[in-house]
């Protein structure tokens, strides 16, 4: 956005006796994507711009086309005309790149090189330091404060302990920036969101946790969302996805084929008793203890289903696959994935991590007291 303003494609512009600021002509935006080798042809420079207005950051001037069209029509940014969606999620995000921003550009920054168990870490600081530096820059009015901030920025991704085992607290515990905000994106890194995930073809009905193929040599897990559309739950078994979305399967030459059943009309209430919060979690003399999990992936994948989040939790398991050899229970919560923090996230970013990851898996889990 910022480059388009500065290469004045984005300006105030008359169209039927109307002046429209602070807007672009769609097909000069596809023109300028290829020209700066953001898109290589301009079918991706489409499927970028519609990637923006899937996520409300443009939209056609008059909100008369929902979809992005390579031709001689008006697109404005949302924060141009103050229509940006300043969701929670969205605010913890700005305010982190913010301090962030503010952080490296002074001298003698907390932010440095550090190690902890020999292990070097770059921009790290200690809780207490950012603490500090908060209320003096005026960031914060009270400790209290910077403790409720530091620890929306580690529940959102944006900071973190050093080595994924504390939440943000008032001390001298080494955390960094997980995101590098001046890192510069390309906007083709869009497409590549979610690749493996939505799958479609799926008979309407209610979110429903069901088995392809139910038979005792197959117990792969499927959940269906009321958006229509089939969704994998984390641990999937690893031919489920290949099978029916068509992809190459990196492990298995010849993933077996999966016939889908009828779809039965159902709702499955969670495995928990209660809901439980992340704070209850990882409050001092909490009744859970974490246990390490490796999980080696058999022929046809893990073996269990996640569900929830913030934290999410095991809500099933299967008696005869891997994580279950491993020593997962349901009503375990989800604590780290291959040694990302991932309590913060819902189940679909869970299964994406893991369904992109190796086959090998290390998790993290919380386990009620008995």
């Amino acid at each position: 956005r910022l480059r388009l303003h500065d290469g004045k494609l984005i300006k105030d512009r008359r169209y039927h006796l109307r002046t429209y600021p602070n807007c672009f002509v769609a097909k000069e935006l596809t023109d300028w994507l290829i020209d700066h080798k953001e898109a290589p042809d301009r079918e991706t420079g489409i499927r970028l711009m519609q990637k923006l207005m899937d996520h409300y950051i443009i939209h056609h001037v008059c909100d008369e086309h929902s979809d992005y069209k390579d031709a001689k029509l008006l697109y404005r940014f949302r924060k141009d005309d103050g229509t940006f969606p300043l969701s929670k999620d969205v605010k913890v995000f700005m305010r982190g790149q913010s301090l962030y921003e503010k952080l490296v550009s002074v001298e003698e920054s907390i932010l440095k090189v550090r190690e902890e168990n020999s292990v070097k870490y770059q921009r790290t600081f200690l809780g207490s330091e950012m603490i500090d530096w908060l209320i003096q820059e005026g960031e914060v009015e009270n400790r209290q404060e910077a403790v409720e901030l530091g620890r929306a920025l580690l529940e959102h991704g944006i900071i973190q302990h050093v080595s994924n085992r504390h939440h943000f607290f008032d001390s001298d515990i080494l955390y960094q920036f997980w995101i590098n905000f001046r890192r510069r994106r390309r906007l083709t890194e869009l497409l590549n969101e979610n690749s493996s995930r939505a799958l479609s073809e799926s008979p309407d009905s209610p979110f429903c946790l069901r088995k392809l193929n139910p038979d005792p040599g197959n117990s792969s897990f499927l959940s269906v969302q009321t958006n229509k559309e089939i969704k994998i739950v984390s641990a999937v078994r690893r031919s489920s996805i290949t099978s029916l979305s068509g992809n190459s399967n990196p492990y298995f030459s010849a993933p077996p084929t999966l016939v889908f059943p009828p779809v039965a009309e159902c709702n499955p209430k969670s495995v928990l008793k209660r809901p439980v919060t992340n704070e209850e979690l990882l409050s001092p003399g909490a009744p859970y203890v974490k246990k390490t999990l490796t999980i080696v992936g058999d022929a046809v994948g893990w073996g269990f289903v996640v569900r929830g989040g913030r934290p999410c939790h095991i809500q099933a398991v299967d008696p005869g696959g891997p994580a279950a050899a491993a020593g997962m229970k349901v009503c375990q919560f989800v604590f780290s994935v291959n040694g990302v923090y991932v309590l913060h996230l819902d189940y679909q970013t869970i299964s994406s991590l893991i369904m992109t990851g190796p086959r090998t898996l290390v998790m993290e889990v919380m386990e009620a007291v008995e």
